[in-house]
């Protein structure tokens, strides 16, 4: 019987040592498919920055191009860090999370999809429509991260202010042009 007791904490202790040591994964895993959105939109954008974008009246506040890069690498990053902190305190697709991960992914298809609309369809407007139900998703999934895990959800508010800002570059833009 005491053998039995040794052996159950033995294999609960392994297992407990297991788990914590796989919890980079989910987060690592994450970050990994927000760089892939990001490489997909750098993708759709880089054919156009160099003729069409550059060509194109913007507004003397825009950034300047080397910053994006930068900027969209570290909002990636804390992406993907809320989504991992989501599914871990939420249960992944099992729990409490799967509502809010939904909304992650559906921010996520916006977010590239954004890149093809502005500069692969060279169309202001087109990104103009788009950013509209891009920027509702990013404060949706947000709020719904904030109720699982709040500091997921103010991973976000980086995220938010960048595309509102996106937003309005976007639209003075499109009245330029």
């Amino acid at each position: 019987m005491a053998w039995d007791t040794r052996e159950a904490n033995l294999q609960m202790k392994q297992t407990a040592a297991f788990t914590v040591g796989r919890q980079w994964l989910v987060p690592v895993a994450f970050i990994a498919l927000c760089m892939t959105v990001g490489s997909l939109a750098a993708w759709a954008t880089a054919g156009a920055v160099d003729d069409w974008y550059r060509a194109i009246a913007k507004p003397d506040w825009t950034p300047p191009d080397w910053a994006f890069g930068p900027a969209w690498t570290v909002l990636y990053i804390a992406m993907g860090l809320a989504a991992g902190r989501v599914w871990q305190a939420g249960g992944g697709w099992t729990g409490p999370a799967c509502t809010p991960l939904v909304w992650f992914f559906i921010q996520l298809a916006f977010n590239a999809g954004w890149s093809f609309a502005f500069f692969a369809a060279r169309s202001p407007l087109l990104g103009l429509i788009e950013v509209v139900p891009f920027w509702l998703s990013i404060a949706v999934t947000g709020w719904l991260f904030w109720k699982i895990d709040r500091i997921a959800g103010l991973l976000f508010v980086p995220y938010l202010a960048w595309v509102s800002f996106a937003a309005a570059l976007n639209f003075t833009i499109w009245l330029m042009n």
